[in-house]
């Protein structure tokens, strides 16, 4: 068991932490996306770019990473897959190759809840795309989205899987804790439908 313990934290980590923002940046526009908008790697600040082929590429990839970290979990460490959510989701936000300043955290969260039930990733897309249309905007949406998700699963008769939801949750919050001044200070940028 502490050898799978092992296995998990390393092929977690790994995939959670590559940036997939910043390599599809590089490789297409030969820009570092650390040095726009944000300086985020993740979806929203590659769409400030203006390529949405590439917004889209990076979120299916982030996405994808969390989906297949949890399959892995599924297929050879069915104990330990809560284990391997937990760690993927920290590599995303705190990748060693880039000094642990990585994304925020929500398509990689997207992935990992998907894998863990599908029900779950519909409640945090239907609520992440009610709270964009109503209000948009994409932070608040996130956080809204993560906490339905988490409140959710009290309801789905598992401890250790809320608890999972309730500390990513907690994450996600931190992760966008500068989005939440903007939005308090009425600052905050807006999703625009119409681009």
């Amino acid at each position: 068991m502490n050898l799978d313990i092992a296995y998990v934290f390393i092929y977690s980590y790994l995939l959670g932490s590559v940036p997939f923002g910043l390599i599809i940046t590089k490789f297409f526009l030969g820009k570092d996306i650390r040095n726009i908008g944000s300086g985020n790697i993740g979806t929203t600040n590659v769409l400030r770019t203006g390529k949405k082929s590439l917004a889209a590429a990076t979120l299916i990839l982030d996405v994808l990473k969390g989906y297949i970290a949890i399959f892995i979990a599924h297929k050879y460490f069915s104990e330990l897959i809560y284990l391997s959510a937990l760690i993927c989701f920290i590599g995303h936000i705190f990748p060693l190759w880039l000094k642990f300043k990585g994304g925020k955290g929500v398509a990689a969260y997207l992935g990992i809840i998907l894998g863990i039930s599908f029900s779950l990733g519909i409640i945090f897309g239907l609520t992440w795309l009610l709270v964009a249309v109503i209000f948009r905007y994409a932070s608040l949406s996130s956080i809204i989205g993560s906490m339905s998700v988490w409140i959710y699963s009290i309801f789905m008769d598992n401890e250790i899987q809320t608890y999972l939801l309730f500390i990513i949750f907690i994450i996600i919050i931190y992760t966008h804790k500068d989005n939440l001044i903007r939005l308090k200070n009425s600052n905050e940028s807006k999703i625009n439908f119409k681009r």
